[in-house]
């Protein structure tokens, strides 16, 4: 085995010699018929071999040439077929050439090639031997030069049948390459909005009410101790989400943890309680009936409040911040408006939480609008689909 892979690489780097390796046995069998057959190695019955040797030269560049060797051989083969035809039992050197144009060259070059050169060696052979053209002889040489141009084609067509396959096997492992680097990208977005959100809220709130600590420390040391009691409830609050945010990351069979639930419109009241106790005085009005949702809606609507209470408070100097929610028979509206002065740095941050407020409702079906008042202040609108459409469901096609 070793031995045959060593000989297939070696001619896979002699090209010359590996076309012209088939002429070989040609001119062996040409010899040893001549020999086998007379019993004598003079002239003229051992130009036979040399002839063949000579007709197989044009062999050794058929895959450069496959055209220009068909020609070549054809014509000896023919000439010597007319003036010495008890010297060639077969046209042996222009069957491989025929074999070999149609293995490299173009369907329709190939056959015409080969008919042509079937009719012209059916012919040559019936004339120089007085034989019919339809007679079992000069038919054996017609069927042989179409068998050759047709085992030819046969091995391009499962040549090209393979190239296909493998270029089929490829481009499906680069789709799917594609598409599951597409769907890495997509979920490293949601976990960093989902960290923004939780992360950007409760670090304001803790800086807020820890300036208001350090302000009341020493003249009302009492609110003073209230407000660090908040900074302990919503940096233990931020802790729970941001161990409910990258236990999205474990796996199904890691073990088992404490995880926060995943908050909804109820919880809305324990997020304004943090903003009011660091001086943001927020209402909230519900409008309609109130509908069941689901959670990933219940999910959006909350982060988009929180990320709009949370850049009022940071940015738009606002003492504050109303929340409407008006249930509707379709769509859930959430409209979060702020006193912000005029002109006040609402867009100091990076950007990220209002392009998150935009992807969050996009995902889900809905739609986002952020931007000042003419009267002043600043105000963030949703409008969320009451239920989610089939192609926002995780999974649907």
């Amino acid at each position: 085995m070793d031995v045959r892979r060593m000989w297939r690489q070696w001619l896979s780097r002699h090209d010359r010699v590996r076309d012209a390796l088939p002429g070989v046995p040609l001119v062996v069998i040409s010899v040893a018929a001549t020999a086998v057959g007379d019993n004598s190695w003079h002239e003229p019955y051992w130009f036979d071999g040399v002839w063949t040797a000579l007709s197989c030269l044009p062999l050794a560049v058929r895959s450069l040439r496959p055209l220009q060797v068909v020609l070549v051989t054809l014509a000896g083969d023919l000439a010597l077929m007319a003036f010495a035809p008890h010297m060639v039992a077969a046209p042996a050197a222009s069957l491989i050439a025929l074999y070999t144009l149609a293995a490299l060259g173009d369907r329709r070059t190939a056959w015409t090639v080969g008919v042509i050169a079937a009719l012209m060696i059916t012919g040559v052979y019936a004339g120089s031997h007085t034989e019919s053209l339809v007679g079992g002889a000069s038919l054996v040489r017609f069927d042989l030069a179409i068998a050759a141009t047709a085992l030819g084609r046969a091995v391009r067509s499962r040549r090209d049948h393979l190239a296909e396959a493998a270029g089929r096997v490829e481009l499906a492992e680069h789709t799917q390459e594609e598409e599951a680097r597409r769907r890495v990208t997509e979920e490293r977005v949601r976990i960093a909005r989902e960290l923004h959100d939780v992360v950007a809220h409760h670090i304001t709130l803790v800086n807020a009410q820890a300036g208001v600590a350090h302000h009341l420390m020493r003249t009302n040391p009492d609110r003073a101790y209230e407000a660090l009691a908040h900074i302990k409830d919503n940096s233990r609050t931020a802790l729970d989400e941001l161990r409910a945010t990258v236990g999205l990351l474990r796996q199904s069979d890691d073990a088992p943890d404490v995880r926060a639930p995943i908050p909804r419109l109820t919880d809305l009241d324990a997020l304004i309680g943090g903003f009011q106790s660091s001086g943001l005085i927020v209402t909230v009005t519900r409008l309609g009936a109130p509908h069941p949702l689901s959670p990933s809606i219940e999910l959006t609507a909350y982060r988009i409040v929180q990320e709009a209470l949370t850049n009022t408070h940071k940015h738009a100097s606002a003492t504050r911040a109303a929340i409407l929610l008006d249930y509707g028979p379709h769509l859930l509206r959430v409209m979060v408006t702020d006193d912000g002065r005029p002109g006040a740095p609402k867009g100091a941050g990076t950007g990220h939480g209002l392009i998150g407020m935009y992807e969050r409702a996009v995902a889900v079906g809905g739609s986002a609008t952020a931007g000042p008042r003419p009267e002043g202040g600043f105000q963030v609108v949703a409008e969320l689909p009451l239920a989610l459409a089939p192609a926002t469901v995780p999974g649907a096609s």
